[in-house]
């Protein structure tokens, strides 16, 4: 299928688009890691949403842009030289099983901006079939490219590493999921969408070790470069990527996030959260949440996901064992995962906590805290935001937080050792209020939200993305006019499902 013709008033010959000459380094890697195609447009194409934060990051106008040439672009109606638009083949393990050959089905790299953070490569989602479309059809509808976006931009408003999203851009164009909705184009951005299955794809079966070679060399010089003078590099490599997944992991726990399709090829070789389809943000906490509706098993549950996250890295280990050698090399780099992942969590919960610094005994006090919200039900992010109020000197002053859990005389037995943590430290409560709000989010997107704004954008109002967008990218602040964002989830928020599709 060819792309949709370029309309007459943009087909003349203009500037390079965004001032940029598009270069795409991951090319020179060679013409097996990748096809050349053009993007297939969307008809008619309208903008929905655009972030102003990741646009000024490359460079752009914050406000939505009237530049036609850049709609089209970033609906993929436009490829012009120099742009190198291509997809990327992989492999990987899905829920635990091989699953052969992937590759971005509905993703094309246009290629790269030279941006103050460095070089990002630029991604259209849903631009239409490429060979690893498989039994796809290469597009992304409306709904998900929505998830996608406020996802993307929410969790780096949090801190969290993650690949950004500038834009979306919808169409009439009927695309069939469940039901029929409509097709949209997600401009996506990180400085690169390699994943462990792209290793994974070089070493299956019959290795190609010259491939996995220059995998490497070319992660390391984009990612990694401390590890080019290590005695092996991939061993370094290895260890480097162990030491980020785990400090990503730490993070999505402790700000109650769930992936929900945890598979190698979706696994970031970079440490970023990466392809946002199924996901949720706790409410009521439960560590046995699976935010996926296809995940029959749990195997993505949220309390599962750090072990998880440690099996992906050793079928990365499989992956890269052609150029390591020696099995033991690769399970010793493996073993930094679980000491920074540790530390890393012990650090993030004891900032939750407003405590100064980590001291023994402070993981069982968080712990103890998760157990009494997960036996009550607890709201995650309410529950954390309310104990920035906590009074380490008078336990009446503490009913807003109290009110939170069933079972008053377990809370009270844990407010008192944590009192009395705080009192050892000679915590003052105003100054810990304020530490505590700038780590313990009052707005993130949960599923309700992004519906309120689903709903909306179907009818033609794209103004509660923009909306809730603008909400979530300041998640510490107090926003009183937008407080009922920051609410209790609705009892209609309990039926909502999310799977694969989404």
């Amino acid at each position: 299928m060819s792309a949709l013709p370029i309309p007459a008033a943009i087909a003349a010959p203009l500037p390079p688009l965004m001032g940029a000459d598009w270069p795409n380094r991951f090319a020179a890697l060679g013409g097996e890691f990748f096809t050349e195609l053009p993007p297939q447009g969307l008809p008619d194409p309208h903008w929905v949403a655009w972030s102003a934060d990741c646009a000024r990051l490359l460079g752009l106008p914050g406000d939505m842009p009237s530049d036609p040439r850049l709609l089209a672009a970033l609906s993929g109606n436009l490829a012009e030289a120099p742009m190198q638009p291509l997809a990327s083949v992989y492999s990987g393990h899905q829920f635990g099983v091989w699953a052969g050959q992937l590759g971005d089905g509905r993703a094309l790299w246009l290629g790269e901006l030279q941006t103050p953070a460095g070089p990002m490569e630029i991604q259209l989602k849903g631009a239409g079939l490429t060979p690893y479309s498989r039994m796809g059809d290469g597009r992304a509808v409306l709904r998900s490219s929505i998830r996608e976006f406020l996802a993307s931009e929410a969790m780096h408003a949090l801190g969290v590493p993650t690949t950004r999203a500038l834009s979306i851009t919808g169409s009439a164009l009927p695309v069939r999921r469940e039901e029929i909705e409509t097709a949209a184009v997600v401009t996506r951005v990180a400085p690169s969408f390699i994943r462990f299955g792209h290793f994974e794809h070089f070493a299956h079966t019959e290795p190609n070790v010259d491939a996995l070679r220059r995998l490497v060399d070319f992660v390391i010089d984009i990612g990694y470069p401390e590890c080019r003078g290590a005695a092996q590099p991939a061993v370094a490599l290895l260890e480097a990527v162990a030491r980020r997944t785990a400090r990503l992991m730490a993070d999505w726990q402790a700000v109650g996030f769930c992936h929900g399709v945890m598979n190698t090829d979706n696994m970031s070789i970079l440490g970023l959260t990466i392809d946002y389809g199924p996901y949720g943000f706790l409410d009521a906490f439960d560590p046995g949440h699976v935010c996926n509706h296809s995940d029959h098993q749990g195997r993505y549950a949220y309390a599962r996901q750090p072990n998880v996250a440690f099996w992906n890295l050793h079928a990365l280990a499989q992956a890269l064992l052609p150029l390591i050698g020696e099995q033991d090399d690769a399970l010793e780099a493996l073993e930094a995962y679980k000491s920074e992942f540790a530390a890393t969590l012990d650090a993030r919960m004891a900032a939750k906590l407003g405590l100064s610094g980590v001291q023994d005994g402070d993981r069982a006090l968080a712990e103890g805290l998760l157990q009494r919200m997960a036996a009550d039900r607890a709201d995650f992010s309410i529950t954390f935001r309310r104990l920035a109020g906590f009074d380490s000197r008078e336990a009446a002053a503490n009913d807003a937080l109290r009110d939170l859990f069933i079972d008053r005389e377990a809370f009270d037995a844990w407010a008192r050792n944590y009192a009395a943590r705080l009192r050892s430290e000679g915590s003052v409560d105003a100054e810990r209020a304020l530490r505590m709000n700038r780590v313990n989010p009052k707005y993130v997107l949960r599923n309700h939200l992004a519906d309120t704004a689903i709903r909306a954008a179907r009818t033609g109002d794209f103004s509660e993305v923009q909306r809730l967008l603008k909400v979530l990218s300041a998640p510490f602040d107090e926003q009183p006019e937008h407080a009922a964002y920051a609410d209790f989830p609705p009892d209609w928020a309990q039926h909502i499902e999310v799977s694969c599709s989404s």
